[in-house]
This record gives structure tokens, C-alpha cells and sequence, in this order.
């Protein structure tokens, strides 16, 4: 038997992100408004880094590291279509791989110092990064090129539920942003563009006959789909807290009570 090395790779910086959680974060890049950055380690900023300003996009290559200790699957179920089989692991881009490396095409906003200003991110906050690449169209663009068993999946427009935001899901939305927490009308775009209702991979469920609630940290989505016209109403944003949990000296796991008392008394249905 063929005996192969091992081998350590030594981080060269670290993202910061919106994402926090695994259920947060698209399915791609491509996919998210968010923006983020990543913070290069000095030694690695500077000199490193002095001829990527003007390139648009960059590759970064990153650990996976709230996997490393998740089994890897020959088989894995891709995210979209809900409905489809269990493809091989490297025909996938599944996090959980034999070794926790993801790859990701992201534009490259600005360089502050030894900071890289991203939009269009994928990767949670607190990611390992281990390399950085300019992204080069001429050899890294083949859109002609043959994608195997994702040439079954439909490429239809109308599998795309059309979303509407009421204006108190909007005004409550941006004063959770304002607070520096989560972007919740993100968020709320990229879970219900696509198969929506899918309670197997989205944190969903239905209230009512009229109503499902999407989950993201301690919030929920309260959002209203119409199945015949293909879309969706996003109508507002409610608390996860009981009033018991919201009281004064109730325990604080997340750091978040205090936003969601003044949720609760500024803006909850105005």
C-alpha cells in the first residue's frame, strides 16, 4: 500500500462575517448580499499582498473549521433541488470532506491595510484562511464546459419564488441590522428563493394554514406563501424569547436579550 505524508497548513488569516452559524450561510457566494472581510496575520499582509489591489475577484481557499471533527460521506445530498439523489462527494461542493478545505470565489472590494474587503461571501465568521488567488477570467472561466450531474438540474426561472417584503418586515429588519446583529432581510432572501418549504434542509415550519416562520439564531421570519403564483409574502420578524426569558435577570446564553427588549418595545408592530 501507497504510504502518503500528512501535512499541517498554517493559517494566513481569518474571516469575519455575518454568518455565525452553518444554516446561515448560501449555498454559494454568488448567492449572498452579505459582505465581510478577512484580516491577514501581519506577517502575511503587507509585501504579501501589495499587487492584488485592481483584481476584482479573488479564490480563497479555507478550512471548514467547525467540521474537522464530522465524518466525511462517500454520498451526500446536494442542497438544490430538494428532490434530488445522493451524489458522490467529490462531484459536490459538501463541506463535509475527507479534509475540511473549501474553496470560494469572492469579490474583492478594497484592501485597508492588512484587511481585504469582501462582498458576496460565503464563509462563516471566525474561518480559517489558508491561501489567497487572484481569480484570472482567461484560466479560470469555461462556461462551455460540461458540468455532469448537474446538467439534470433545470436551470427554469420559475422555480425561483418571486419575494415581497412587507414594509414592517423592512423596518424591522434594518433596525436588527443598525444593532450590528444579523441581516435578517438577507437572509430571508437567499432560504426562500429556493425551495422554500423544504422543513428537511431549511429551518421552517408552518404555523397555519396561511403562515410558515423561518428560523435564523433567536429570531423568527413569519412569511406567507402563495403556492399557485409561486411567491412569497415576508410579513414581519418576531422575538424566539418568551417574556419569562426576556426578564431582567433571566440567563443571557447569546448576549442578545437586551436587543430584544428593545425590539419588543420600539419597533415590534410599528
Amino acid at each position: 500500500m501507497m504510504s502518503m505524508d500528512k501535512w499541517e497548513f498554517q493559517p494566513i488569516g481569518v474571516v469575519h462575517s455575518a454568518h455565525r452559524y452553518r444554516f446561515e450561510t448560501p449555498r454559494q457566494g454568488v448567492f449572498s448580499a452579505s459582505g465581510g472581510e478577512i484580516e491577514l496575520f501581519s506577517e502575511f499582509a503587507g509585501d504579501a499582498i501589495a499587487d492584488l489591489a485592481g483584481f476584482e475577484r479573488i479564490w480563497v481557499i479555507f478550512c471548514f473549521h467547525l467540521n474537522q471533527h464530522r465524518n466525511w460521506k462517500p454520498k451526500v445530498r446536494p442542497p438544490f433541488p430538494a428532490s434530488g439523489h445522493c451524489r458522490s462527494v467529490f462531484a459536490t461542493r459538501s463541506p463535509y470532506r475527507v479534509n475540511p478545505i473549501g474553496l470560494s470565489c469572492v469579490e474583492l472590494a478594497g484592501i485597508s491595510g492588512n484587511r481585504l474587503l469582501l462582498r458576496h461571501i460565503d464563509m462563516l465568521d471566525g474561518t480559517p484562511v489558508l491561501d489567497i488567488k487572484p481569480y484570472i477570467p482567461e484560466a479560470d472561466a469555461f462556461p462551455d464546459s460540461a458540468v455532469g450531474w448537474r446538467s439534470e438540474v433545470p436551470e427554469d426561472p420559475d422555480l425561483k419564488w418571486q419575494l415581497e417584503f412587507s414594509p414592517l418586515f423592512t423596518r424591522q429588519a434594518e433596525f436588527i441590522l443598525r444593532a450590528g446583529a444579523v441581516d435578517l432581510a438577507n437572509f430571508a432572501g437567499v432560504q426562500l428563493a429556493h425551495e422554500p418549504l423544504d422543513a428537511s434542509r431549511k429551518r421552517v415550519r408552518q404555523i397555519d394554514e396561511e403562515r410558515w416562520q423561518l428560523n435564523c439564531r433567536t429570531w423568527k421570519i413569519i412569511f406567507a406563501p402563495d403556492m399557485a403564483a409561486r411567491s412569497i409574502n415576508v410579513l414581519e420578524i418576531v422575538s424566539n424569547y418568551t417574556d419569562d426569558e426576556l426578564l431582567a435577570d433571566a440567563e443571557d446564553r447569546y448576549g442578545d436579550k437586551e436587543l430584544h427588549r428593545k425590539f419588543n418595545r420600539e419597533i415590534k408592530n410599528i
